[in-house]
């Protein structure tokens, strides 16, 4: 009795990889995104899970955090890693655009703040990632903000600020952070060809996000188990022996 048998045996319980962010994360699931290149890397060990909201800050994003964690991923065996992507919208620039903007220090402090709600949630800053918000081609952003009919909103310069905000937030809560904004532009590399727009990522630049977020989360999901049976170990006579069972 098939019905019997399940009733006997625990529910499949896949492990999560939570990317919390902004636009640069509810996008990162398109075709060729760093969100969608994690995804497949980790098929069969653990749910990837987009929770990027375009146009979002670290303000309200702080409001909402302990709402999308929910009851569900209040163990933290549950959860693997979660990103922490914010800041490229904290960065716009009060007079251009105070919607969005957030002060440095509030910025920094939200930042904080998110360990300290995942920590309640069980999640240990051995968990989490900071990602800082890559740098801005102005003039490429410039046409974009005339196209909506107002003027250039962000700063590369101001950009960096938060950025580097990020990287010391870090420092502080004992969190790793991929400082895009720095190796985007290491040794004057033209970091145009990262972006698609001057803000969000071209298939270029999601590969390298991807690329080098994969080095800081490998490690922490490379003993993650492969989730049930290899199909060639199924046994073919009795497959719920193999499959309803642990």
């Amino acid at each position: 009795n098939i019905g019997f048998k399940m009733s006997k045996c625990r529910a499949v319980v896949w492990p999560k990889v939570i990317l919390f962010g902004d636009s640069i994360t509810q996008f990162s699931f398109q075709p060729n995104g760093w969100g969608a290149e994690i995804a497949n890397k980790l098929a069969r060990k653990c749910d990837v899970v987009n929770r990027g909201l375009s146009g979002y800050n670290s303000r309200w994003a702080k409001i909402l955090l302990p709402r999308l964690l929910g009851p569900q991923d209040s163990t933290e065996s549950h959860i693997a890693a979660v990103t922490i992507f914010f800041g490229a919208n904290d960065a716009a620039l009060k007079d251009k655009n105070p919607q969005q903007h957030v002060p440095l220090q509030e910025y920094s402090e939200n930042l904080k703040e998110f360990t300290k709600i995942l920590g309640s949630a069980g999640v240990s800053t051995d968990k989490v990632i900071f990602i800082t918000p890559p740098p801005i081609h102005e003039s490429a952003w410039e046409k974009e903000c005339i196209i909506k009919g107002c003027a250039l909103n962000r700063a590369n310069s101001v950009t960096g600020q938060y950025a580097q905000a990020c990287v010391e937030a870090g420092s502080q809560c004992g969190v790793d952070v991929l400082d895009l904004w720095t190796l985007m532009q290491k040794e004057g590399k033209d970091f145009t060809e990262y972006l698609c727009d001057g803000l969000h990522l071209s298939q270029k630049g999601n590969q390298f996000v991807s690329e080098q977020l994969w080095r800081l989360l490998e490690r922490r999901v490379k003993d993650l188990p492969f989730i049930l049976p290899y199909w060639a170990d199924v046994d073919a006579a009795s497959p719920e022996i193999s499959l309803l069972c642990d």
